[in-house]
């Protein structure tokens, strides 16, 4: 009997600890994979040179996502807001490269002529149609790599 009730004690007390135990965070459902910061060469603001830089986002969910009025935005401001017709399939990429192209069903162009990704640092922010902040992702650049996985 002593050892019914120790045991019984013994549930309920992991039963109040599981309870109070903090729940995983979810997946952002649009995460940031890759951001490739400094092109190959000299930075001479060539259009291939700028498209060599980009940013690589991830949906996670088992849905397809309507990007339209999703954003992804830079340290110091610069802002890339999705149009219409951008829809991302589930568990799918999209690359959004720096320079100027014809978008696509895996990459999409920001249309600059000048780069956007510091270098030495930054942080990239996704945020959802709502404002709603996503994901980010901040690096310091390393002289061995001219990107960084999320």
């Amino acid at each position: 009997m002593r050892l019914a009730s120790t045991l019984a004690a013994l549930l309920a007390a992991a039963a109040t600890l599981g309870a109070t135990l903090p729940a995983q965070a979810a997946a952002p459902a649009l995460r940031i994979v890759t951001i490739s910061y400094d092109s190959p060469g000299a930075d001479r603001r060539s259009n291939s040179s700028l498209n060599a830089e980009y940013i690589t986002l991830l949906n996670t969910t088992r849905k397809a996502i309507d990007l339209k009025g999703w954003s992804v935005r830079d340290k110091t401001g610069y802002t890339y807001e999705f149009g219409a017709d951008v829809v991302l399939g589930a568990r799918k990429r999209i690359t959004l490269r720096t320079g100027q192209g014809n978008d696509g069903t895996s990459s999409v162009f920001w249309n600059r002529k000048q780069y956007v990704w510091n270098n030495d640092q930054d942080t990239a922010y996704v945020r959802n149609p709502g404002a709603r902040l996503v994901d980010s992702c901040s690096y310091k650049a390393r002289s061995n790599s001219a990107a960084v996985n999320c």
